[in-house]
């Protein structure tokens, strides 16, 4: 079967993508680099080069696509520990530690190298809600965080309100005098706080996601 124009378009999208930043495109990605209408006919178009050889899906993985016949399939897997639970929605008590930083794991998850992008650092947490449905974070899915104390406006990360004892997983916003929590979900409202109510405890840097 001969490639179309946008099937190779993707192609090397995907090889130029994973040069520049290490790691491999989403599918948003690939409808704003490509000016495809939908993530639909990305996936579609992806599926026929899956069915080609061209490309290996990960399909639970947000961003587990791998050009094959390349460098980047020669990578291995890493193991990382899956520390507890976060919540996407009210903020949930955290028992006993104020910081996932501290907390042993009996459960691993085993991912891709480039995954991570050679990050130190790295830890899972289980997603209990759905405040972050519109970014594709659903309940049950596993985020993949680094631990950071520091955010870009806009990062979804691992928060700690210190006042409450809770943690919660939003977008954050830095605002004049406050910090605002927000939810990717348009039926749930931000939460406002004071910056000195707030510690950073991760950003998330991947989703990986519960298969029905």
């Amino acid at each position: 079967m001969k490639l179309t124009t946008r099937q190779r378009a993707m192609i090397d999208f995907i090889a130029r993508f994973r040069r520049r930043y290490g790691y491999p495109p989403s599918i948003r990605d690939i409808v704003n680099g490509c000016n495809i209408s939908s993530t639909s006919v990305v996936d579609y178009n992806l599926k026929i080069l899956q069915k080609m050889g061209l490309i290996r899906r990960q399909a639970e993985i947000s961003r587990g696509i791998e050009l094959v016949g390349t460098e980047e399939t020669e990578e291995g897997r890493i193991s990382i520990p899956v520390i507890g639970q976060i919540a996407a929605g009210i903020p949930i008590p955290v028992p006993e530690s104020d910081s996932f930083a501290v907390v042993t794991s009996d459960e691993n998850i085993e991912v891709t190298e480039d995954l991570t992008r050679g990050r130190e650092n790295i830890y899972a947490l289980r997603v209990k809600g759905v405040s972050m449905i519109e970014d594709l974070i659903n309940d049950g899915d596993l985020v993949i965080m680094q631990h950071t104390q520091t955010v870009d406006n806009g990062e979804t990360a691992a928060v700690w309100l210190k006042d409450q004892k809770e943690v919660t997983l939003k977008k954050v916003y830095m605002e004049p005098g406050r910090v605002r929590l927000q939810p990717a979900n348009r039926t749930m409202p931000p939460i406002y706080t004071q910056p000195d109510n707030v510690e950073i405890q991760g950003r998330v840097i991947a989703v990986i996601r519960q298969m029905d």
